[in-house]
């Protein structure tokens, strides 16, 4: 009996060897998975690059606090024919008489107080600029996430493989014994036909495994944004965390969730919207100066030619005295604005401490179940083996075989299915609490 589970034991690594070569020309660790995901995942890129235009138009300038400097050019001219009567009644007439004009200059024009709202709505740009920076971790977040619930449905996958291509080996080893035993009459073609039955319907189940596998891979090498063709292999061992505390993850996620600290940052953003409106209540004085130059001819005029430059300043200021009560109109929907921002941060933090509480319970049960399906394994292992050196000696009937066969199947795949459940509600969590590691 030893002499035969080493024999498996051998067959199982051999079929691990194989499962690696027929799938993979490059062994992808989790780090790489993470790394070209980060590099090449188009949602990230598309985030940054909106964090990006958020980062570049938080500035004084759009703000409104710098001056304003243009400049301008003017030329043009007629030619027209023209008839002129004196007061003595001389007429005078010109034909084809030119005019023209030129003039250029430049300008500043500087807004120095209205109200304070240009600093309301520097502070406000520089809020957006924050927000779009926890958008992007939030997108990070998110694709990491993916990656890492793909990358171990890969693995979990491949063990799904070997574990059905081992069972392909015991059908085999029933089939031979079946057919040992017809020629030596000891046993019947309907045993022989049932073993090769239960050998074909494995190796149905081991091709859709590795069919399956192969799908999964395409959809890991979408999500990393590359060749979707690449053939891999990846880590089947995997640990799982069970030292999450809920009442520290609960801290993390008030302090540390993108999504919350986007929903704080836009009540923020909402507050400075209001203030930036009420500066609308006050003067705008605005600082204005110049330099031009103008010239022009005219033979028909009292001047023939003008000329002059020369330098301009002064000082404007203007107050809303009334406009129709959209004043008062537009910061009544401002506070609404806040109110409204007040209660999205209120639905987030609820949102998110139900999903915190719910996974958190999937995690504590999963963890629970990984025991006891990992007792149920050395079970089933055992009740096969004994019920394989059984049917080797003729004890049992090929059915009590096959049940012991899918019993440790079964259990071998509820372990791996309990165990990449356990792992997932592991990375949920500590993308909720914002702790999930992004290298």
């Amino acid at each position: 009996m030893k002499h035969y589970i080493y024999g498996i034991l051998a067959t199982v690594s051999t079929c691990m060897f194989s499962v690696s070569n027929t799938f993979a020309q490059e062994k992808l660790t989790l780090q790489e998975a993470i790394s070209i995901a980060l590099k090449n995942n188009y949602d990230i890129k598309l985030i940054k690059n909106e964090s990006e235009i958020a980062k570049n138009n938080a500035n004084w300038g759009n703000a409104g606090m710098l001056p304003v400097v243009t400049g301008d050019f003017s030329t043009g001219g007629s030619r027209q024919n023209t008839i002129q009567t004196q007061a003595s009644g001389t007429e005078r007439r010109i034909d084809g008489a030119r005019n023209s004009n030129m003039g250029y200059g430049i300008g500043l024009n500087w807004t120095v107080f209205d109200g304070f709202s240009m600093f309301a709505n520097y502070d406000r740009l520089k809020a957006l600029e924050q927000q779009g920076e926890k958008n992007a971790t939030a997108q990070i977040l998110n694709t990491i996430t993916e990656v890492l619930s793909s990358y171990y449905n890969v693995a979990k996958q491949q063990q799904l493989v070997i574990a059905a291509d081992s069972t392909i080996d015991i059908s085999a080893f029933r089939l031979r014994i079946a057919d040992n035993k017809l020629k030596l009459g000891r046993g019947s073609k309907l045993d022989v036909l049932a073993a090769q039955v239960d050998y074909n319907t494995d190796t149905s189940s081991y091709l859709q495994q590795k069919n399956l596998l192969n799908n999964y891979m395409i959809a890991l090498n979408q999500l990393l944004a590359r060749d979707v063709n690449i053939k891999f292999s990846v880590e089947n061992y995997f640990e799982i965390d069970g030292s999450l505390n809920y009442t520290s993850l609960t801290a993390q996620l008030e302090q540390l969730n993108p999504v919350l600290q986007s929903a704080i940052l836009n009540k923020k953003i909402a507050e400075l919207s209001l203030k930036q409106i009420q500066g609308n209540r006050y003067p705008q004085i605005s600082l204005n100066s110049g330099y031009d130059f103008n010239k022009s001819e005219s033979p028909t005029g009292f001047n023939t030619q003008f000329r002059a430059r020369g330098l301009s300043y002064g000082l404007t200021a203007s107050i809303n005295i009334f406009n129709g009560f959209l004043q008062r109109q537009n910061e009544r929907n401002a506070k609404v604005s806040i109110n409204s921002a007040n209660l999205l941060v209120d639905q987030t933090k609820q949102n998110l401490s139900a999903q915190l509480t719910s996974a958190y319970q999937d995690y504590s049960t999963f963890l629970e179940l990984v025991k006891l399906e990992q007792g149920n394994i050395n079970i089933a292992n055992q009740n096969l083996d004994i019920t394989l050196e059984k049917y080797r000696l003729g004890n049992i009937t090929p059915l009590e075989l096959r049940e012991a066969q899918k019993n440790a199947i079964d259990a071998n795949n509820r372990y791996l299915e309990i165990k990449y459940q356990a792992k997932l509600a592991e990375i949920y969590l500590k993308q909720i609490s914002g702790t999930l590691n992004l290298q």
